[in-house]
């Protein structure tokens, strides 16, 4: 369980491998939404901010825009074209000790499985 506040957040997704089938884009032709993906946007408060980046090129974008629209993956940015390395999340911490920033790796093609519980911290 991953502790969290009860403040508004900002989430960062890695599209390929981690709300889609990695490169099925390509090999398949097609997107497919890893499971649980879908019942996890929904359950996101309006408050939340959703932040997607992908290593996909520009060309692919009206194409992944609309897969992720029909399939219910709310998202307020999307960025194509990042680097493929680490993703690198710095932040400070709040004065009453509040860390804000949190990272989770998850294997590949499967959507995250921690749960986060909103607490007073």
């Amino acid at each position: 369980m991953v502790e969290v506040s009860k403040l508004p957040k900002l989430w960062i997704f890695d599209l390929d491998g981690t709300l889609v089938k990695h490169n099925g884009y390509l090999i398949d032709g097609h997107d497919t939404l890893l499971g649980g993906v879908k019942e996890f946007f929904e359950s996101l408060p309006k408050s939340d901010k959703v932040l997607i980046i992908t290593a996909r090129k520009r060309k692919y974008k009206r194409k992944t825009l609309a897969f992720l629209r029909k399939n219910g993956v709310f998202f307020t940015k999307i960025l194509f074209e990042m680097p493929i390395g680490e993703r690198i999340l710095v932040n400070d911490q709040k004065p009453k000790g509040l860390k804000t920033s949190v990272a989770i790796n998850t294997k590949r093609d499967v959507f995250m499985t921690e749960k986060f519980l909103e607490t007073d911290i």
